[in-house]
């Protein structure tokens, strides 16, 4: 059995390859990477894999029996990439697909829904047996404002109150591993978030706690928040989109507490006051 993982050498990619690595030999995993230079360090096959040309995906997922497709990061194009993707690996006589998607992606107000509800809809429409892996949010996509919070004193959003049950990527990475080595996989979706919500309040009195000093919290409308995000050097549409999924977030787009997630992977998921921890270290 050959398992290919596509963007290997990103965040969530080179997790996901590592851990494969202590459950199936090396020489049966292939990672699918723009450039395969940056692969070197993974310790497996690297083949030249672009989501945006589909010739090149082909060749790339031959032989392959199972295949995780790691959502494209260039939103706005996810939709066309994983359906070049998709079709590739019919022709390449892919066996399984296995695709991280977005938490409750079908009914979420996030605005990366859409491109994901699409491709979860190419995926069961091409034939191949497949899993989706509903992720929520990554605790990581908050660690980036401790510095700046802790210099402020004080963790600026507009999420609100809202509950966010977010899980480390070495948890999401675990579930993918999971299911690409598991049986009776195929057909499932899964809603996969953290086993414990909490408010954006509640992390920054964990930043206070942990660093020493006083963190407070405050949600501020979403046009002042990207506007505040620009100033800090986002570029503007990316600092709308982050605050948008803020004001989502206020309304219980990240929260979900049906504990999937960990029983899949078989432990608990990270708490967050591990991966604050691990911030204040870096």
């Amino acid at each position: 059995m050959t398992i290919a993982v596509t963007g290997a050498t990103g965040e969530l990619g080179r997790l996901v390859v590592d851990r494969l690595k202590q459950r199936v030999a090396a020489n049966e995993i292939i990672a699918l990477v723009r450039d395969i230079h940056r692969a070197s360090s993974l310790g497996v096959e690297a083949r030249a894999a672009d989501y945006t040309q589909p010739d090149a995906l082909e060749a790339a997922l031959a032989g392959v029996d199972i295949l995780l497709l790691i959502s494209s990061s260039e939103i706005g194009q996810r939709v066309a990439q994983h359906t070049h993707v998709i079709n590739a690996a019919k022709r390449a006589g892919v066996r399984h697909v296995v695709y991280t998607s977005l938490l409750h992606a079908d009914t979420s107000t996030l605005s990366l829904a859409p491109e994901h509800v699409e491709t979860e809809k190419a995926l069961k429409a091409s034939g191949l047996t497949y899993t989706i892996l509903r992720n929520g949010w990554y605790t990581e996509n908050y660690m980036g404002a401790v510095a700046p919070a802790l210099g402020l004193g004080t963790l600026y959003s507009s999420a609100a109150d809202g509950r966010i049950a977010s899980a480390s990527r070495a948890d999401y990475a675990d579930a993918a591993v999971a299911v690409l080595t598991g049986q009776g996989h195929e057909g499932k979706t899964y809603e996969l978030a953290g086993d414990t919500a909490y408010t954006l309040a509640e992390l920054a009195a964990e930043l206070s706690t942990q660093s020493g000093k006083t963190v407070g919290y405050q949600s501020i409308p979403e046009a002042a928040y990207a506007g505040a995000l620009v100033k800090a050097g986002l570029p503007e549409g990316f600092a709308a989109a982050l605050a948008s999924w803020d004001v989502a977030a206020s309304k219980g787009a990240l929260f979900d507490d049906s504990r999937v997630l960990s029983a899949l992977i078989g432990h608990p998921t990270t708490p967050l006051a591990q991966s604050v921890k691990a911030a204040l270290a870096n």
